[in-house]
């Protein structure tokens, strides 16, 4: 293991859009085993520290590919294609006219039927974002298209959390 290796060199997975979680989830256990600080408890206090830095970096790369949008920001980055979201916030005009739209029906739902299906068509529109993802995500390239649809996703899985938190204030 390096602790310079990317995080799917780190994991022993492709670099792709496309993981299998299962065994994301496996590499990780495996891993963290391997690095764990008490395997190192014989080694002293720089053995411990070294293996906890590895245990940092393990769950820090999990973390970062078991989330899609996460996966998707971090692949782009790889490809020399930041996404950043923090000072590129310009959006195509159908997108933002659909959040203004989703924004408008979450604010009129009035019961937990109308709070569905609006959760219903965020979650449709993110799956086919999360495809396009996957169909770009394969070349520098298609990670300067596909930035534009991970900002959008950045939206959109803010909007979705905004319906879980509307959904609370109606069950109060």
């Amino acid at each position: 293991m390096n602790l310079q290796s990317d995080d799917f060199e780190l994991m022993g997975l492709p670099r792709q859009f496309a993981l299998d979680r299962a065994m994301l989830d496996e590499r990780w256990k495996e891993l963290q085993k391997q690095a764990h600080p008490d395997r190192f408890a014989g080694g002293g206090g720089v053995a411990q520290r070294v293996a906890m830095q590895w245990s940092v970096r393990i769950n820090e790369a999990y973390q970062r590919l078991k989330h899609p949008l996460k996966r998707a920001a971090y692949l782009c980055e790889l490809f020399g294609v930041p996404v950043r979201a923090e000072d590129n916030t310009a959006m195509p005009t159908d997108f933002l006219i659909q959040q203004m739209e989703w924004r408008e029906a979450l604010e009129e739902a009035t019961t937990e039927d109308h709070l569905n299906d609006l959760e219903s068509e965020v979650a449709s529109v993110k799956r086919k974002m999360l495809q396009k993802c996957e169909q770009l995500l394969v070349s520098e390239v298609g990670a300067q298209e596909a930035v534009q649809t991970v900002r959008s996703l950045m939206f959109v899985e803010r909007f979705a959390q905004d319906i879980d938190r509307r959904r609370e204030q109606l069950e109060q």
